[in-house]
């Protein structure tokens, strides 16, 4: 569902206020039920879609009075949330499954994001949405795993010849032809948007184990995961609200986060403006506390506060006006900084390929230098439309 946005409506900005008060991980229930009196409700449903915030709506808006959200909303509320627990636990049994494959090949994985994100940062692997399964997976294993996916009646988008050619994706990316549901393998090489190689073997020493449906799942620690997804939400350039939400709850729920670890390993893979500037909008927007220490180092980093104000200019229309080619390539110099690391960080993503840049039909060549040069032309010619639009 895409919603209507009315920009020019005197009635948007209270759409809009009253989500991000639905996502705090602190709601003011007082305010929330202020701003919804005459708030336009189609347009609030359909936006917390687009945000991927479904979920934090109804938790808190089925919380207050009767009286306050009209029958049909209450009703519809209610019917998401039941279709979002089906569909979680269709893709929870699916993810259990597949690690006991991987478990019995003696082939590591890690889930992160979707639902041990969703436990971690909510306690409920249904609160948050989620189309697709992630998992860790080192690139020594790849082949094998991308057996054992084909196996189990997935089709690869990234086929074995592109493998043993040494080709690599910007995931590795299966599909059931059945039930429609998407898995994507990654790894440190996968993973470009990480300013440097993540360290994968200390991700997976530092492995956790999260709970899910009376099972065990491999996961990412706090630590790690909190940097995994402010550089994620940096990747898409925070275009929408569901990952800063998930920013906010993480360091909301997780009280005992070890703050020294976070900045060893922002200092590590050169990540610490991406860090502070989701840590920046999880307190801005939704009243995330943060400890005195750590939001005195976010609140110091002036370059943070600036790409925030630039990630507010686009951030409501929820992917509708996103940044354009120029745009964008100044987002990431600013993001990864430095007069020396961020040219190179910008150049290595303009020049590294991925699938979409592979010349049909040559997925088994090693041509790469031909992907090089196809990249930026390819890009431009994405990212150049939305500058005329």
């Amino acid at each position: 569902m895409r919603s209507s946005l009315p920009s020019e409506s005197s009635l948007w900005p209270d759409v809009w206020r009253a989500l991000l008060e639905c996502a705090s991980p602190l709601p003011n229930a007082e305010n929330l039920a202020e701003l919804i009196r005459s708030v336009d409700w189609p347009c609030l449903l359909g936006l917390a879609e687009d945000h991927g915030v479904t979920g934090h709506l109804a938790a808190r808006l089925l919380q207050l009075d009767q009286d306050l959200v009209p029958p049909a909303t209450r009703q519809a509320l209610v019917e998401r949330q039941r279709v979002r627990i089906f569909i979680t636990l269709r893709m929870n049994a699916e993810l259990l499954r597949l690690l006991d494959r991987f478990e019995a090949a003696e082939i590591g994985a890690l889930v992160v994001k979707g639902p041990v994100l969703a436990v971690q940062a909510y306690g409920d692997s249904a609160m948050r949405s989620y189309g697709d399964l992630d998992l860790l997976v080192r690139q020594r294993d790849i082949r094998r795993a991308t057996e054992l996916m084909i196996a189990a009646g997935y089709q690869a988008a990234v086929p074995l010849r592109a493998i043993d050619a040494g080709k690599t994706p910007g995931q590795y990316l299966f599909s059931n032809p059945d039930t429609k549901l998407l898995v994507e393998l990654h790894n440190d090489f996968t993973l470009r948007y990480f300013p440097r190689r993540l360290p994968i073997e200390e991700f997976f020493a530092r492995r956790i184990r999260v709970r899910l449906d009376a099972h065990e799942a491999p996961a990412l620690s706090v630590e790690d995961e909190l940097v995994l997804i402010c550089i994620h939400g940096a990747k898409h350039f925070w275009e929408r609200l569901m990952w800063i939400a998930d920013v906010a709850a993480l360091v909301s729920r997780q009280s005992t986060i070890d703050w020294e670890r976070v900045a060893e390993l922002t200092n590590a893979v050169g990540a610490e403006r991406m860090l502070h500037t989701g840590l920046r909008l999880a307190a801005d927007l939704l009243h995330t506390p943060l400890p005195n220490k750590i939001s005195v180092r976010v609140r110091a980093d002036i370059a943070a506060a600036r790409l925030v104000e630039g990630i507010l200019i686009w951030l409501p229309a929820a992917g509708y006006q996103p940044p354009g080619l120029f745009e964008r390539a100044t987002f990431r110099l600013r993001m990864r900084g430095g007069l020396i690391s961020a040219p190179a960080y910008l150049l290595r993503l303009l020049l590294s390929p991925t699938e979409e840049d592979w010349q049909e039909g040559s997925e088994e060549n090693h041509h790469r230098f031909l992907d090089v040069l196809r990249r930026p032309f390819r890009l431009a010619r994405k990212y150049g439309r939305r500058d005329k639009s």
